[in-house]
């Protein structure tokens, strides 16, 4: 299309975040059409789209230039602007990276500026820059960067504008000071605007006298004009204003888009020369951005070990104690696998990934703190051998290469589930081992949905705001825009005067789905390298004290070769901490939750559905299943976690599985040799390894190509890939007999079953927190009941129905009060006193089992339960009851704590100072501790004592069972006593209103009201 050899220099994407309105995909194609002979991406301040760039380039064979537009001056995060960087002292800068050295360069002075102010506000300076990459570096790191003077906020753009061409010359002589006169150019566009030409005219002469390069760029913010409408609509957004408002800001053209280099050449004719420099200088910067992969860290070794022979150690340690020793293992065969997946963990070079993941797991031994390892990683025996898995892969049967083989791409992929309410110790613990410049969270791309994209394309168009989020809730929060509006055709307005939402909204919302809106953090992944994070992808401050956060998301990080570890808090695992913790205290004995003995018991209790609180099967669906599925030993709660699960339901493999294992239907298989990977699933196929362990038997795949297989089928883009491997298949079933129809068969089942098996590995290790949270529900409710009421937020249930289970359990739950309550819910033998191992009336001294009965403790609510008070305050208050003795009134409380009125009326309400008495020695009921709440609010350490009246109740009725029942529900969420429904039952039945358990013995097909 283009004549002229040209590279466009200056080029944003959506990833400069409501400064560029077209995706990099977008960008790589256009430049390719208009033939292009390079393109760079100079997002703002960062290179958060690098990686797509990257690949989208790749792709379509264009050379990639990978820079940033650096914001200096700044000190605070931006104003409400359409115009990004345009409060006083700001400054534009382009710099395009040379090299691989010069990325990584750019790659550090982006961080650090990131890193140096706060979320929003990086603070990069010219300063910084010649001493990081300019002519204050070491002669090492000096050359490897293009510096183009930018756009009209540009330093010399700027000054020409404001203070002219003498302040501008002053500003380019700066720059060729700070980086070098061959490093920097003068940068000219033309977007259509009437006084263009007389900029350009006035930098070129400036150039000229200053002996610096001039090159012609598009400074483009959109790949094509027909983009116009959606940037300027995105400068509304970003500006917090509409477009009405904005409009003096906008070019009056759509100007800013891609060009070939004919037309360049055509608008820059009058600067001879600039469009072919921008050429020649941008094929010069080109790389390919697999240049800067990184690998892992280092991993200390002792004894002069290297990182292979500390991992073999470490590892037979381990198997001695699970399998014992080789020449007399206990399980056949165990250290035949060890050594097969040694062997492949060194051939692949992963020893040192196997070591850090063990590293953190043996830092949450040493703190105690729960972890599991869950994932595939639970299918290597090695994994188990180091304490990383609590499943026995070898007793399973898991297959090894579902995790790792020489066939896959990639490191392995491990899993650490950590308590939810201690994860942020073990990302510390990552930061002080390798390093902040080493480590960093890994982001997660916030993007448009279609509620926010309609929210803010109808802000954009001047609608009020209350219209706006109107729209917005006609749809629905995920899926495609466009496919909701096709279902509901009058959603879209046919007239301007409709309460439907109007066609330019829809329009405008459509394009930006999924386009990127801001960064947040990842709910685990964390990477490590072996040289400075910082100097791969820049790094920032996420929104949460202390921890830095990547530019890239996880799948950015896999396709730059970097390697990621999933830290993931995981709820249940606190509850089972707080469970044990209270057991060891009220009962003097230590429970290991992985050692819990199988039990027949615990199994009853879930045979009957009896699982509130218990992890992953407390869902109605889980609970529905349970009495059908009848678990009586462990495998079965493997089934039962991945039954009810998405895939699997809509395989139709719920009811199949169930009837077989009832008796009702008889096992079959397709063919004979089928049998060994489905006998164990009574030849249901439900796990992803099932169809590897298909593959190899039906058609003497090896594993690794198994492997290969379960990828291809699962992904919608491999089906060259696929076309491959099917033909593979056919052959290997043709030679073992297996032909024609039931080829077909075999191979339909294999391809639809990919699409929704589970993976095995998932489903062990959540079985075993299944089981372990069981056990503990069936011997010790009070102490599993407290255990979730300090783990809240999580699982499925309310803090009330978690109680209310419990109590049904003959657990005693009593309400939260001033003396006797911790900050959590605790447990308590007597009235008024907390459990304590020195003092235990029901010593334990081995794992109940056969449905023992085993003495329960009350529960006692912890003060933060409470409305209005929460951690912090109760946390207070109990460390001044710890160190300076029991609170004697509500007036001792407020004089010793700073607590204010809300939280001492909400306290009141609970019956937290029942045990309490007022001045004249009554006791504080809650109708006459409320009397006084306010009055004595206003008794603070700092007042005079005796200013203050009211502080004293007079004689009042105490409150009625149903009031008070109401009075816990509102001031706990919970009532220890029962609901307050339980005192209308009588009145319900009158009305013929069931309760729950009635509906057993309700006649089939009658409509019923159920309360």
């Amino acid at each position: 299309m283009g004549s002229e050899s040209y590279a466009e220099l200056h080029c944003h994407s959506q990833f400069s975040f409501l400064d560029g309105a077209s995706t990099p995909e977008a960008l790589a194609a256009e430049a390719m059409r208009l033939e292009l002979s390079a393109l760079a991406l100079t997002d703002h301040n960062g290179f958060y789209g690098v990686v797509r760039f990257a690949e989208a380039a790749r792709a379509v064979g264009l050379p990639t230039i990978f820079g940033a537009e650096l914001t200096l001056g700044r000190t605070a995060p931006p104003v409400a602007d359409p115009d990004p960087g345009s409060a006083a002292g700001e400054s534009h800068l382009i710099i395009l990276a040379r090299n691989p050295r010069g990325y990584a360069l750019l790659a550090r002075a982006l961080s650090e500026a990131q890193l140096r102010g706060e979320k929003g506000a990086p603070r990069a300076s010219l300063a910084e820059l010649c001493a990081l990459g300019g002519t204050a570096a070491p002669a090492v790191d000096r050359n490897h960067w293009l510096v183009l003077t930018g756009c009209r906020k540009g330093a010399v753009a700027s000054a020409l504008e404001h203070y002219g061409p003498a302040a501008a010359a002053d500003q380019l002589a700066l720059l060729v000071n700070v980086f070098g006169r061959d490093n920097l150019a003068v940068e000219l566009w033309d977007h259509g605007h009437p006084l263009d030409s007389v900029r350009n005219d006035a930098l070129m002469q400036i150039a000229l006298r200053g002996d610096v390069d001039l090159v012609a760029t598009t400074n483009a913010h959109y790949a094509t004009p027909a983009e116009r409408p959606l940037a300027t609509a995105l400068a509304a957004v970003r500006s917090r204003r509409s477009l009405d408002e904005i409009d003096g800001w906008l070019p009056a053209a759509a100007g800013a888009h891609l060009r070939s280099g004919f037309e360049q050449a055509r608008r820059f004719a009058r600067y001879p020369g600039v469009v072919e420099r921008a050429g020649e200088l941008g094929q010069a910067c080109a790389f390919d951005l697999k240049l800067v992969a990184p690998n892992l860290p280092p991993f200390p070794c002792p004894d002069g070990l290297n990182e292979m022979g500390y991992l073999r150690r470490l590892t037979e340690r381990g198997a001695e104690r699970r399998y014992g020793p080789r020449h007399r293992e206990r399980v056949a065969g165990a250290w035949a696998q060890i050594d097969h997946e040694l062997s492949i963990i060194e051939q692949l070079g992963f020893p040192g990934y196997f070591l850090i993941v063990h590293d953190l797991v043996d830092f949450c031994r040493r703190n105690d703190i729960y972890c599991q390892g869950r994932g595939s990683a639970a299918n290597s025996a090695v994994c188990f051998a180091l304490g990383v898995t609590k499943a026995d892969a070898i007793e399973l049967g898991l297959l090894f290469e579902r995790f790792l083989s020489p066939e896959r791409d990639g490191p392995p992929d491990i899993d650490i589930d950590i308590e939810s309410g201690r994860r942020e110790e073990v990302i510390q613990y990552v930061y002080q081992r390798h390093g902040r410049h080493y480590a960093a969270q890994v982001a997660n791309v916030i993007t448009y949905r279609p509620r926010s994209a309609v929210r803010d394309m109808a802000s954009a168009l001047g609608y009020a705001p209350g219209q706006a989020d109107a729209w917005a809730k006609n749809v629905d929060r995920w899926g495609s825009l466009i496919a909701q509006l096709e279902d509901n055709a009058n959603t879209v307005a046919p007239e301007p005067d409709s309460d439907a939402i109007p066609q330019v909204v829809v329009e405008l919302a459509a394009q930006i789905e999924h386009a990127p809106r801001h960064l947040g953090i990842h709910s685990g992944g964390m990477v490590l390298c072996d040289r400075p994070i910082i100097e791969v992808c820049p790094v920032e401050w996420a929104r949460r004290e202390n921890r830095s956060v990547l530019q890239w998301d996880k799948d950015d990080c896999a396709a730059a070769g970097l390697v990621k570890f999933d830290l993931l808090g995981l709820g249940m695992l606190t509850a089972l901490h707080n469970t044990v913790d209270s057991i060891t205290e009220a009962y003097g004995f230590a429970i290991d939750i992985a050692e819990v003995p199988q039990d027949d018991a615990v199994y009853d209790m879930l045979c009957v559905a009896d699982s509130v609180g218990v992890f992953q099967v407390e869902s109605r669906a889980q609970m529905a299943t349970l009495p059908r599925l009848k678990p009586r030993k462990f495998y079965d709660l493997v089934v039962e976690v991945a039954l009810i699960r998405p895939g699997p339901i809509q395989g139709n493999s719920v009811h199949p599985y169930i009837r077989r294992r009832n008796g009702l239907e008889k096992i079959t298989y397709l063919h004979p040799l089928l049998e060994p990977s489905l006998a164990k699933t009574l030849g249901i196929p439900l796990f992803q390894e099932q169809l590897m362990q298909m593959a190899i038997d039906v058609a003497g795949f090896s594993p690794g190509e198994a492997d290969q297989l379960r990828q291809a089928m699962g992904s919608k883009r491999s089906s060259e890939r696929m076309e491959r491997l099917r033909g593979r298949l056919f052959e290997g079933m043709a030679e073992r007999g297996i032909t024609g129809d039931i080829a077909e068969q075999i191979f339909d089942k294999l391809a639809a079953f990919a699409n929704f098996g589970f993976p095995e590995s998932h489903s062990v290790s959540f079985a075993y927190l299944v089981y372990s949270s069981s056990y503990l529900k069936r011997y010790f409710p009070a102490a599993f009941c407290a255990g979730l009421l300090n783990a809240q937020p999580m699982g499925f249930y309310s803090p009330h129905t978690l109680v209310a289970d419990a109590r049904r359990h003959g657990v005693v739950v009593r309400t939260p009060d001033l003396t006797a309550s911790g900050v959590g819910a605790t447990l308590e033998w007597v009235e008024g006193r907390a459990a304590a191992t020195a003092d235990v009336p029901f010593p334990i001294d081995a794992f109940p089992v056969g449905g023992a009965d085993v003495p329960q403790p009350a529960v006692r609510l912890g003060l933060a339960s409470v409305r209005s008070v929460g951690d912090e305050l109760a946390e207070r208050i109990v460390a001044e009851r710890e160190a300076k003795g029991p609170y004697v009134s509500m007036t001792d409380l407020a004089q010793r704590v700073d607590i204010d009125r809300t939280a001492l009326e909400a306290m009141a309400t609970a019956g937290v100072f029942s045990n309490c008495t007022d001045r004249s020695g009554a006791n504080l009921d809650r109708r006459r501790a409320l009397w006084v709440a306010g009055a004595v609010a206003e008794t603070s350490a700092d007042r005079l004592p005796g200013i203050v009246t009211g502080t004293d109740a007079p004689s009042l009725p105490g409150l009625s069972d149903r009031e008070l029942a109401g009075a816990d529900l509102w001031a706990t969420g919970v009532s220890p006593d029962g609901h307050p429904t339980l005192f209308e039952r009588e009145h319900l039945a009158s009305l013929g209103i069931l309760t729950a358990a009635e509906l057993r013995t309700a006649p089939t097909d009658t409509r019923v009201l159920v309360g």
